[in-house]
């Protein structure tokens, strides 16, 4: 029976049983989906990567990326962990005694080609990576009622809203509906009602629901956030970075934002216990979105051997 390697990391945060755990499985080649899927279920985390030779030799991987429930063609806290791995593996093939040289090279992943920049830290087993989205946020029509979805999450209506922010659907990969809330107790309050969920979306139009809030300790374009995703078949993630790639659009929509580049800080996982930090950088030039790029750490938690065909 083949046996192949993976290691878990924990993504979003640089310490260890923090963020959000990542499964990657080194070596992919022989998988086919199904089976893919069956390890991604037998993980039951967020995510899991597979690991592939890339189809174009100038490019470092291709990945895939299973939730328990499907494939995505594409998310940001896998693609954070697996571009420190994939770094931090080629440094000791190297055996060079710093990553002072940072890795920059391209993921394949179904969405496109995600460009990577990785600088590994000295302990060989954590680094922090960026990625540039290779295509834009996605706006995706009006949200539901603001009641209905109030609702779905045990609140009052009028405890959805802040500011300019109304509740909307974005996406950059998976589909969000954004959830902005009037104060940090209500992000804490919510509650998902599975039911009521399916009922708001039975045609699977949103993936998950992306609650956010402007963060009470910071100044600035800071947010504490938590993400939903029944459809997914992950109750609650504890970071999320194809959200926040998405909520580049929700700030172009609702924000007042600018010439030039602006970064955002976005907290999440925090009623978890799961602390989480992602940083977002949106460029704005002649009054358009042009790039958003995602970042954060990750760090090596185990690694071990995976006897399945």
């Amino acid at each position: 029976m083949p046996q192949r390697h993976f290691v878990t990391l924990d993504v979003f945060t640089d310490t260890p049983l923090a963020g959000n755990p990542l499964a990657v499985v080194i070596d992919s080649e022989g998988l086919d989906g199904a089976a893919m899927q069956a390890i991604a279920r037998e993980f039951n985390l967020s995510e899991t990567v597979f690991v592939l030779p890339p189809e174009e030799a100038r490019h470092r991987a291709r990945l895939r990326i299973f939730t328990p429930a499907r494939e995505l063609p594409f998310a940001g806290h896998p693609t954070v962990g697996t571009a420190v791995l994939l770094a931090l593996r080629d440094r000791a093939e190297r055996q060079a005694a710093a990553l002072a040289d940072a890795a920059a090279f391209g993921l394949e992943e179904e969405i496109g080609i995600v460009s990577c920049a990785v600088e590994g830290a000295a302990d060989g087993a954590s680094g922090r990576a960026r990625f540039k989205l290779p295509v834009l946020p996605r706006y995706l029509g009006e949200a539901a009622a603001r009641d209905a979805i109030a609702e779905a999450l045990g609140l009052r209506s009028s405890e959805i809203g802040f500011n300019r922010h109304l509740p909307s659907r974005h996406g950059a990969g998976p589909s969000f509906t954004f959830v902005p809330l009037a104060s940090h107790d209500a992000l804490d309050r919510a509650r998902l009602d599975s039911g009521r969920f399916e009922r708001l979306f039975p045609d699977g139009s949103t993936d998950a629901l992306y609650l956010y809030a402007l963060d009470p300790e910071g100044i600035g374009h800071r947010y504490q956030a938590r993400m939903f995703a029944p459809h997914l078949g992950v109750a609650e993630d504890p970071a999320t970075g194809s959200a926040a790639a998405a909520f580049a659009g929700v700030l172009m929509q609702f924000e007042p934002l600018g010439e030039g580049t602006h970064d955002v800080l976005i907290r999440q996982g925090v009623a978890m216990g799961r602390p989480s930090t992602i940083d977002l950088q949106l460029v704005i030039a002649e009054g358009s979105l042009r790039s958003v790029e995602i970042g954060g750490h990750a760090v090596v938690v185990s690694e071990g051997t995976l006897h399945v065909d």
